[in-house]
């Protein structure tokens, strides 16, 4: 795996880069042949909070975790450890397939060339969805639908725009500011 360490805020110094390359290296005892793909890790720093997040794009599949914390390296191992349960589910999701084809086979190698089989499978299975809501969209602006939320205690709201008539939903975002989403 090749790595693409950047930092915003924060110098990535050789011992940061070094534990990086250790921890997230050791995600390829997972694999029979190490992943080609790279591996793109962001460091941030806001406010006294370190955030770290991790891509490794391979084919089919998307391996992707983030994590804040104080401490950087307590942030890398808990990201790693994310990571590491994304690929748990994901081999076990491949290893129950070959099991129901009736296959003695349970590799993991395999990963990358029965992802898209894996995903019609889930298609298959369905979702559950445990609670449905009706309620009416109230027409306002966006001001508004941010005090109603806020009133709620929820993180998004649902509301029609006075001005354009379309549905929109405001949310917070984990900085603690209000975004909007519009149809385009």
């Amino acid at each position: 795996m090749k790595y693409n360490i950047r930092g915003e805020n924060v110098e990535v110094t050789g011992a940061i880069k070094e534990y990086i390359e250790k921890k997230v290296g050791k995600l390829e005892r997972y694999f029979d042949t190490p992943p080609t793909s790279d591996v793109n890790v962001n460091i941030s720093v806001y406010n006294d909070e370190q955030q770290i997040e991790v891509t490794i794009p391979m084919t089919n599949l998307l391996l992707r975790a983030e994590e804040q914390h104080i401490d950087l390296y307590a942030a890398i191992d808990l990201v790693v450890d994310k990571l590491e349960r994304q690929i748990r589910k994901y081999k076990t999701k491949v290893n129950r397939k070959f099991r129901q084809k009736g296959s003695p086979k349970h590799v993991f190698a395999e990963l990358e060339k029965e992802a898209v089989a894996v995903q019609e499978e889930e298609e298959d299975e369905g979702i559950d969805i445990v609670r449905t809501k009706r309620f009416d969209l109230k027409p306002m602006d966006s001001e508004e639908a941010i005090l109603q939320m806020d009133m709620l205690g929820h993180a998004f709201y649902v509301f029609t725009n006075a001005n354009s008539g379309d549905t929109n939903v405001v949310y917070r975002r984990k900085d603690g500011r209000y975004g909007l989403i519009e149809p385009s």
